[in-house]
């Protein structure tokens, strides 16, 4: 059996077509919803869905928390955002690997597709997007990071199962805007906390795929040491030129732009800003109040560390 992790806040266009997708493995569907005002959780109900109520803090965070308090006791877990699905050939395929123990792996993999106002985004190095999402209990964990959050194998590896799994967002482009815009300050967050504290820093272990290993050393080692302003122009050639990001058409210009050049314009903007702010603050106490009141996040568990 298969336990079902989804996560949801205001997930009603999203949350039928999600579970609907996953109809055919024999499941247990878990939901940690975060207080949704629309009709997300009845809709859950009606799936025969149990739904857990938790305070938000981060992908991360509440996850664990589902893992931790919502009783899980499969042997394999699931986890799928709202606004995911996997096909028929997937589904197919994950029952006959959980059936079969996992063929001795700990873990699975899914290549995602992006869609993008109905248009699938197929370069840029958006697909495929290799990414763990089954696993034997006990065996993984998400980190504990503020963005970008991976689930890690602690024990065994993993193998990759055919078939489609996309994220296809039904929601509009302010929306999309407004997300982005919430993520830029996490990530504002998780940037300079790493400076603060480099306990706070998301360990890469052995266990860590070498794409995500790859990645990070990229974002921390290259991109992170460029001047403001120069790196998202750099990541945005790299990516819609040399990862041919621009066979991917007028809405996957759209996409590429908003998602590769836009946001990171816009994470560097905050950075700007939030230096400013602490251009006249000396001591570490001061600027963890001054990232607190930017972000508006609670981050009174760093207290010990100043």
């Amino acid at each position: 059996m298969v336990t079902v992790i989804v996560l949801t806040f205001n997930e009603e266009l999203h949350i039928a077509r999600c579970l609907e997708s996953v109809a055919d493995l024999k499941t247990r569907l878990v939901i940690v919803d975060s207080g949704s005002r629309d009709d997300t959780v009845a809709i859950a109900n009606s799936f025969g869905a149990q739904v857990f109520q938790n305070s938000f803090f981060s992908q991360a965070q509440q996850f664990n928390w589902a893992m931790e308090n919502c009783d899980i006791r499969s042997d394999w877990v699931l986890r799928l955002d709202a606004d995911e699905v996997i096909d028929k050939e997937l589904s197919r395929n994950i029952a006959e690997f959980v059936k079969l123990d996992g063929y001795g792996y700990s873990g699975a993999v899914f290549h995602r597709k992006h869609i993008f106002l109905g248009k699938w985004i197929r370069f840029g190095g958006r697909y495929p997007l290799p990414m763990l999402r089954l696993f034997k209990r006990g065996f993984a964990h998400v980190e504990p990071r503020w963005m970008d959050e991976h689930i890690v194998l602690d024990k065994g590896s993993s193998i990759v199962l055919k078939g489609g799994f996309e994220d296809n967002n039904l929601n509009n482009v302010s929306w999309f805007i407004d997300k982005h815009n919430h993520y830029a300050t996490r990530e504002i967050v998780d940037i300079y906390l790493k400076l603060f504290f480099s306990e706070s820093n998301s360990k890469i272990s052995k266990s860590t795929s070498f794409s995500i290993k790859f990645k990070r050393f990229l974002k921390q080692e290259l991109y992170l040491k460029l001047p403001f302003f120069v790196r998202p122009c750099l990541y945005f050639f790299y990516r819609y030129v040399v990862q041919l990001g621009f066979l991917d058409g007028s809405r996957g210009f759209a996409y590429h732009y908003m998602q590769g050049f836009w946001y990171r314009c816009l994470v560097d903007l905050k950075c700007v800003e939030f230096e400013d702010i602490c251009s006249n603050l000396d001591d570490l106490s001061s600027r963890l109040s001054a990232l607190e009141n930017y972000s508006g996040y609670d981050l009174s568990k760093y207290r010990h560390l100043v």
